[in-house]
């Protein structure tokens, strides 16, 4: 899709949406390809799921993390 296309179903400005593309495409997420005057931008899905990936591996470390947390802030059972 383009970046018109993509501005007309979000309710944002044309230049917020090339923005976001221009962050995405150095992230090695999307892919532009020009043609003719308009630059169309698809996913690459090797990347994406890399950054999936990359995503539920943090996830799952805060879940380990606020999980002691929670039991350490819980205390020894019974001490009440």
């Amino acid at each position: 899709m383009s970046a018109t296309e993509l501005a007309r179903s979000y309710p944002v400005s044309r230049q917020a949406v090339v923005k976001h593309l221009s962050t995405l495409t150095g992230a090695g997420l999307l892919r532009p390809q020009r043609n003719g005057r308009e630059v169309l931008y698809g996913v690459d899905p090797s990347r994406l799921a890399e950054a999936s990936a990359w995503l539920r591996d943090v996830g799952e470390q805060w879940d380990r993390r606020l999980d002691a947390l929670s039991q350490q802030l819980a205390g020894p059972r019974g001490s009440r």
